[in-house]
């Protein structure tokens, strides 16, 4: 959204608290339209964009099923604060949100995903069994969140609020700084602004919450980072099982083929031979399981992507390094029997039965 943009909301959704009576925010009043109006006037502020966040379901053409969308219910120039590119038609204008007219910008995605090649822009789509025109589409850029942005549906949020009954207790401004401003004055405008509007006396706390873009992505981290964490230790603990059955598994063939081993040696075969023997055995029963795995893994990826809209992929150069992972893994956990292997006596294996 721009590193110096930020949100106005009623309450701070990345540090939201709760006690035991209730949410400490549940007495703030709402963030109002009338209110991101006056702080488009602002010096620092290029525009403040009126934002209603909900989720309906919009009917495919020609099929008479859903799908569950967001719907952002914006006023205009919200594309300021969501960047992307126009790839076709165009935005809403104020006229549009005046008159809470039922039009609709669609992101790329989910045009494709209603109307395939077809031009949607002109064509109706009925959301919460309600008729939108769409007038444009719309190509976000790539965040933190995915793909979660390409699914969308924007209207102006009058008609969000008319179309829709969308509650309005959430309303929010997206803040965009001007250009000449940094975001710390910008900051101390609105909320200078806000505190004054809403009559706050100086020793009184703000009854209101400015939300940083990096705020936002700290959180993220923060949760991504316990995943990641989580995910390590999970997969730690699989290599260290799959590590026990390799030696076990290769343990019982250098016992099942001590006669053979001692039959290679009194030919001539020497330990290093015997040695990358087993090891080659073991990176071979690794990357073999390895394979499997993907495999299934793969079919239950196509399996999401068909049936959910879920994009579950697969990544070349993951499976690359899962392959090269598990042969490395096989040579560390096959290094003790091999090595057992290598230093077998060739007479009192001859002599084993």
């Amino acid at each position: 959204a721009g590193p110096k943009n930020f949100i106005v909301a009623r309450y701070n959704f990345v540090e939201i608290q709760f006690s035991d009576d209730g949410p400490s925010w549940r007495d703030y009043p709402r963030v109002t339209a009338r209110e991101a109006e006056q702080l488009r006037r602002l010096p620092a502020v290029r525009t403040a964009v009126v934002e209603l966040i909900t989720n309906r379901e919009i009917e495919v053409p020609g099929r008479g099923d859903g799908i569950r969308v967001t719907i952002a219910g914006e006023s205009e120039g919200w594309d300021e604060f969501t960047l992307g590119d126009f790839v076709a038609g165009h935005n809403f204008i104020r006229s549009d949100v005046s008159g809470s007219r039922a039009v609709t910008v669609l992101t790329k995605g989910l045009a494709a995903a209603l109307f395939g090649p077809l031009d949607p822009v002109g064509r109706t789509v009925r959301i919460g069994g309600h008729p939108f025109t769409v007038i444009g589409v719309y190509e976000t850029r790539g965040n933190i969140f995915g793909d979660e942005n390409n699914n969308m549906a924007v209207v102006p949020y009058t008609a969000s609020l008319k179309h829709l009954k969308t509650w309005d207790g959430m309303l929010r401004a997206l803040v965009v700084t001007a250009d000449r401003a940094t975001q710390q004055e910008a900051m101390d405008q609105v909320i200078g602004a806000m505190r004054g509007m809403r009559g706050l006396r100086p020793a009184e706390p703000n009854d209101f919450a400015i939300i940083k873009q990096e705020q936002i992505l700290d959180t993220f981290n923060q949760i991504t980072g316990v995943f990641f964490i989580v995910m390590i230790g999970l997969s730690s603990v699989a290599l260290l099982v799959g590590g026990v059955g390799v030696i076990a598994i290769m343990m019982i063939s250098v016992t099942e083929r001590t006669r053979e081993i001692g039959v290679r040696k009194a030919l001539g075969a020497r330990r290093r031979e015997i040695l990358w023997q087993f090891l080659f055995e073991a990176s071979t029963l690794t990357v073999a399981g390895a394979t499997a795995g993907m495999v299934l893994g793969g079919g239950a990826a196509w399996l999401i992507r068909a049936l959910t809209p879920i994009p579950a992929d697969i990544q070349a150069a993951s499976v690359v390094a899962a392959l090269v992972m598990a042969a490395i893994a096989g040579v560390f956990f096959g290094l003790f029997p091999a090595w057992r292997a290598s230093r077998l006596d060739p007479v009192e294996a001859l002599r084993y039965e």
